[in-house]
């Protein structure tokens, strides 16, 4: 079979390999026919990342797990893609809740459904994994499980795995919810749940996707005001095309320096998609007292820099973690079938799956490929 494998930065390639094959009555096949590109790829795509990594770790100048290539998940040839909407081609003995020619989307990260984390919601972290991560799109750190832009790819645990594709629902608006759409969503959902109507602030920037989804998603789910920050031309319009208030920024702009927050008052819910000290900085300043803010991208530094005192004064919170789509997948779909998100408008680039080697390395904001499935 075909499988998209990445080579070094800047080469994608179609490989012929292996199909794989049910290892357990639970697993299902999968064929993935619409892919995007995760935001956080664009790192190994663009740059000599794995190198710089293990460079930065040797200098102490990023986190000290990259020294060894074994802990590297960006690190040498692997199956490419972590994000797609795929049919069922085979099932196991034991799989019950899916039928060959269903549509669903697959998760990016393994999960059970049984351990401790899984039933905490903490899916991305399943215990069942023997890597610390189970992950599709990676390399042997997250224990190489393929990628999705592949003719077929094993998905086990099907059952709690897969979440199906409504019948009407365009799969392309879904190309990226297994994970930069769930990612986005936790980052408004629950404190929105909380605090019905509250203002959001978002920080845009390299997770590109993310930051325009999560101030889609907190238009539709009520805020009073989503103010969207960010230098990208591109991404304000983006932005105000989901509903958001774009309030451009340049670089030495007082107010972003001075963190002076847009809002008088602060916000009560901040996200950080700009991965970079000064974004997130200036997202936890925004923050009113009590706030809460997400932090989306890679903080990679050794020592990045928060501001402790301000946050302690202001009873203030930061998460930063994995996103886990299986929890949050069922939620988001149904806000995407319901109209009431429209992903689709990130897309900037929607290509024939076989020019995917040149596409994924397409520098605009979303891209995303897509092939004919063999059902209809």
């Amino acid at each position: 079979m075909r499988q998209l494998t990445y080579v070094r930065t800047g080469v994608l390639e179609w490989w012929d390999v292996p199909e794989p094959v049910l290892e357990a009555e639970t697993d299902a096949l999968v064929r993935p026919f619409v892919a995007a590109r995760c935001d956080g790829d664009a790192f190994f795509l663009k740059h000599r990342f794995p190198k710089l990594l293990k460079w930065g770790a040797c200098l102490h100048l990023v986190d000290s797990s990259f020294r060894d290539s074994k802990d590297n998940p960006f690190l040498g040839r692997f199956a490419y893609g972590h994000e797609c909407v795929a049919e069922v081609i085979s099932c196991g003995a034991g799989v019950k809740d899916f039928h060959v020619g269903q549509k669903v989307v697959v998760p990016w990260a393994l999960s059970c459904g049984h351990c401790s984390p899984c039933k905490s919601g903490l899916t991305s972290n399943c215990a069942s994994n023997t890597t610390p991560l189970g992950a599709y799109g990676f390399g042997e750190a997250f224990g190489r499980h393929g990628g999705m832009l592949s003719d077929s790819l094993r998905v086990p645990n099907a059952d709690f795995m897969l979440v199906a594709v409504p019948r009407g629902v365009d799969p392309l608006r879904l190309a990226s919810a297994s994970d930069n759409l769930s990612d986005a969503y936790r980052t408004v959902a629950s404190h929105l749940k909380m605090k019905p109507g509250a203002p959001v602030l978002v920080v845009g920037g390299s997770a590109k996707s993310i930051g325009l989804y999560a101030a889609a998603f907190a238009v539709a789910l009520g805020s009073s005001q989503v103010d969207y920050v960010d230098a990208s031309a591109t991404r304000l319009a983006l932005a105000a095309s989901l509903g958001a208030n774009a309030v451009e920024w340049r670089k030495g702009s007082r107010w972003f320096e001075g963190r002076e927050s847009v809002k008088a008052g602060g916000y009560p819910i901040t996200v950080d998609a700009s991965s970079t000290t000064a974004g997130l900085t200036y997202a936890l300043r925004a923050l009113a007292p009590g706030g809460h803010c997400t932090g989306v991208g890679f903080y990679l530094r050794q020592r990045t820099p928060l501001p402790l005192w301000g946050m302690y004064l202001n009873s203030s919170t930061l998460h930063v973690g994995l996103s886990h789509p299986r929890r949050d997948l069922p939620e988001v779909i149904a806000l995407v079938e319901r109209g009431l998100v429209a992903p689709e408008k990130v897309l900037t680039c929607v290509a024939d799956w076989n020019d995917a080697p040149t596409a994924l390395l397409d520098p605009s904001t979303k891209v995303a490929v897509r092939r004919k499935p063999l059902r209809e």
